[in-house]
């Protein structure tokens, strides 16, 4: 890939488990999106947006719990092979789970248009315009294979932005390091009902619903 991106794969993908939450037993809760399930209409319709986050992100968290619950049990247990085998369903719910939490609230009824700031001198330092690289994340985006997300992310060692892809729910800061400041959703289940199979046109139309100043105080905070 060229330089400024970055993929990561289900084969090469290192697991992050979540054990603060596995210390503290607090059990996960799906956050409360900050608009209207038809808030982001026309370019996201309500009928998506209800399915996506109170079924499919619902669902990454309750089957996080019940994973996290068991692995608790394991390591109670001393059972490493249990624990072990709990791995990926931690990986993948657990990752869905993140992955979304950033995405909802990097969407917005009054996005669209480009960032300002900071942001904005650091995509034009490491993709020369935001025109380049709102291609290049397209680009990206679009050719994720199967399902999987599309991302802006911070290199901290390197101090600058990178684009990446991962496959499936593999959460971008696990298993690549980067800091996750926007995530594009390309599973089927994020545009199926409105674009059916053609992702680019999904791909054109949420560049007008992307929260700048989210993405902005992402930025902001992981370069403290």
């Amino acid at each position: 890939l060229p330089s400024g991106f970055f993929f990561c794969s289900r084969s090469s993908a290192k697991l992050v488990a979540p054990l603060g939450c596995l210390v503290s037993r607090q059990k996960h809760t799906l956050p409360d999106l900050p608009y209207d399930y038809g808030a982001l209409e026309p370019h996201i319709n309500a009928e998506i947006m209800q399915l996506h986050h109170s079924k499919h992100h619902a669902t990454y968290v309750n089957n996080l719990n019940v994973a996290e619950e068991k692995y608790r049990e394991a390591l109670a247990k001393g059972d490493v092979t249990a624990q072990v085998s709990l791995q990926p369903a931690l990986k993948f719910n657990g990752g869905g789970h993140i992955n979304h939490t950033i995405f909802w609230s990097n969407l917005s009824p009054n996005g669209g248009g480009e960032p300002k700031g900071e942001l904005m001198e650091a995509i034009k330092r490491d993709f020369c315009s935001f025109a380049n690289f709102k291609e290049k994340l397209t680009a990206v985006s679009v050719g994720v294979q199967g399902s999987g997300w599309g991302w802006l992310g911070y290199n901290k060692e390197q101090g600058r932005l990178q684009i990446a892809a991962c496959a499936n729910q593999d959460p971008l800061q696990g298993t690549t390091g980067l800091i996750p400041l926007l995530g594009i959703d390309v599973w089927e289940h994020a545009y199926y009902l409105q674009y059916k199979n053609v992702r680019p046109d999904y791909l054109k139309a949420i560049w007008n619903v992307i929260n700048w100043e989210d993405v902005s105080a992402r930025y902001a905070t992981c370069k403290k």
